[in-house]
């Protein structure tokens, strides 16, 4: 609901009570307070995040903004900010705490500093699959990881999803580890990213997002992992020669509340908003899901007419391998100041 229509629909409400109040006597408006307890607009919940509306991420912000609305009766007012109008995520946080926007969905990367145990997600071939990823997620691991950000001064709520990655090449087929061996690939700013690589012998090279599809054009990098949505909207097929479906590591986001805002809110209204975001996280996830197969679908058919892209979907057995070979560095983060033992064998005990 936009704001202007917010403010006609809270006019239409109003006017019969002020109508009353200004005919009556102080006990009829003191009657009439009574009867209608409910303050239209009483909080006021901007919620900012850096896609557009028709992406998962802003579809679900929009779904969240109608049950709240639902569930307090218009109590709490959710304005949602798309496309970085308010906020891009590299800044986010810091307003969050000062209660300037009160909710946000920044990636995993953006909470790197406050909270590097969030790099588990970068593990590669840690999780099985979607539906594994989201019982460590709901279960024991992802209470862990959210009980840390609320340690730093906000509220987490919930993950939401981009999805997996995949690995794509100009130079050759990658089907087995052996095959990344000598590659140069694009890669976040990572430690866990940069070791994942190295295993594989191959050249981690640290880059902006921007830049990868004219590196990859001009061969400055061979190759780069990515999930399907930015493999597509970026054009990254385009200016490869084979995409692997490895579903490697994940690409998420952590839905965070400012904790000065969630402590001025009565208890009905904080529940209220978590089971708005627990439908959320659900519409989220099915939306996220539909655009991975739609565009993976429309890279397929970019490859079948082009004859310019081979995709190679790997079999359990090969994954099993990949799995094995780059496992090796599980232990290297081990130390709770990296991600933590306990986090990384939580997710391989997860069921």
């Amino acid at each position: 609901m936009t704001i202007s229509t917010k403010v006609i629909i809270s006019t239409i409400i109003a006017t019969p009570i002020l109508f009353f109040i200004g005919c009556g006597s102080e006990k009829k408006e003191e009657k009439i307070i009574k009867e209608n307890p409910i303050q239209l607009g009483e909080y006021i919940l901007k919620f900012s995040h850096v896609v557009s509306p028709d992406t998962p991420k802003g579809k679900a912000a929009e779904f969240f903004e109608k049950r709240v609305e639902e569930l307090t009766k218009g109590r709490i007012d959710v304005q949602v900010y798309p496309s970085s109008q308010l906020y891009k995520d590299n800044a986010v946080l810091k307003a969050l705490k000062l209660d300037s926007v009160q909710m946000a969905a920044p990636s995993f990367s953006k909470f790197g500093k406050i909270v590097p145990q969030l790099a588990l997600f970068d593990l590669p071939f840690l999780f099985k699959d979607i539906n594994h990823l989201h019982r460590v997620q709901d279960g024991e691991v992802g209470q862990k990881l959210k009980d840390m950000v609320n340690e730093k001064g906000y509220i987490a709520l919930d993950f939401w999803d981009n999805n997996f990655k995949q690995l794509s090449s100009s130079k050759r087929a990658l089907i087995v580890p052996e095959d990344v061996a000598g590659q140069k690939f694009r890669i976040m700013s990572s430690k866990v990213l940069e070791e994942q690589f190295k295993v594989l012998d191959a050249n981690p090279q640290v880059m902006p997002f921007s830049e990868v599809y004219s590196a990859l054009q001009q061969g400055v990098i061979d190759g780069q992992e990515n999930t399907i949505s930015n493999i597509y909207t970026k054009k990254f097929h385009e200016v490869q020669r084979y995409l692997t479906i490895t579903n490697h590591g994940y690409l998420g986001y952590l839905v965070v509340i400012s904790e000065k805002f969630w402590n001025t809110l009565p208890k009905e209204l904080q529940n209220a908003i978590l089971q708005a975001m627990k439908e959320s996280t659900i519409k989220e996830r099915e939306y996220a899901e539909e655009l991975n197969i739609k565009q993976y679908n429309l890279i397929k058919e970019y490859a079948k007419t082009s004859g310019k892209l081979e995709i190679i979907n790997l079999t359990k057995e090969q994954k099993d391998f990949w799995r094995k070979t780059v496992s090796k560095i599980y232990p290297d983060f081990y130390d709770k100041s990296l991600i933590g033992e306990d986090l990384i064998k939580g997710v391989l005990a997860t069921e």
